[in-house]
């Protein structure tokens, strides 16, 4: 299995290669969830490219930068036993030769990044766009494969490839969860025994919510939702119902109206959804 450590060998390795190809961008630490990804983006390509980047550019004064999780070594053997194609494993010094500061960025809508996480982290979306651009103008892949989990920045990076006319096929892979419904997530390794038995009941909220009769207003609901996760130790950032497509707020419960949710236990941030039926 090739690893590419700087864009000189990607780009020449991509010049080299035939058939289709898709791209699995990750920040490592990989888990279940991103090897169904890549399962996804195998039976869908002949080629797979998965990078392992923690961008620095998403990564707003005080967040988690420092302390996110990398294990590299064993993200490679997980790679490589599962079948993957090649891996790409940049520096900061290789993606951002001026510093990240220095940047050129892609700025999502307002519409779509000041919202939900966006609010809670300013300039996240913008990071988040950028360093994708970047993979999809170094890799130049057929498709690009994200988790249905971070569910705006699917929307971000989709009308960014709308937007600016990329001829790359968007897939969205379903969210992965553990048995008690906790969604899968690189962050849950740092929750404590404690808030690991805790973490599930925001799934568990979000799964109520979706069961309410079609036409009920969600602005009682939702608050008795975000008090009962307060009460059991979660700082909530948000709880709301969206439009899937538009992300704009909706009042009364509607199928495939989508709700979102961030909460916070301890340092760890946990982000969900789920769409109603």
């Amino acid at each position: 299995m090739p690893i590419l450590r700087n864009t000189d060998s990607l780009r020449n390795w991509r010049q080299q290669q035939r058939g289709s190809l898709a791209l699995v961008p990750t920040m490592g630490h990989l888990h279940a969830g991103h090897l169904a990804l890549l399962r996804l983006a195998q039976a869908r390509a002949e080629q797979v490219l998965v990078s392992i980047y923690v961008n620095p550019l998403q990564f707003g004064p005080g967040e988690d930068f420092a302390s996110y999780p990398r294990t590299l070594e064993s993200d490679l053997q997980q790679l490589a036993e599962r079948g993957c194609t090649t891996v790409f494993v940049p520096s900061d010094e290789d993606l951002y030769p001026r510093g990240a500061a220095e940047q050129t960025q892609v700025v999502p809508p307002e519409r779509l990044s000041n919202i939900l996480c966006g609010a809670q982290r300013p300039g996240h979306f913008t990071g988040v766009a950028t360093i994708v651009l970047k993979l999809l103008h170094l890799a130049q892949p057929d498709i690009l494969v994200l988790g249905e989990k971070d569910y705006q920045q699917y929307r971000i990076v989709g009308q960014m490839l709308d937007d600016l006319n990329l001829p790359v096929q968007l897939l969205c892979g379903p969210t992965q969860r553990d048995g008690d419904g906790l969604a899968r997530s690189s962050r849950n390794s740092r929750l404590t025994s404690e808030q690991r038995i805790l973490a599930p009941r925001l799934a568990t909220e979000l799964r109520q919510l979706c069961q309410l009769p079609v036409g009920s207003l969600v602005q009682a609901p939702a608050r008795d939702a975000r008090e009962r996760l307060q009460a059991a130790g979660f700082a909530v950032d948000y709880l709301e119902l969206r439009n899937s497509e538009s992300l704009e707020p909706v009042s009364e419960i509607r199928p495939g109206a989508r709700w979102l949710a961030a909460a916070r236990l301890g340092d760890v941030r946990l982000i969900d959804n789920m769409v109603i039926p």
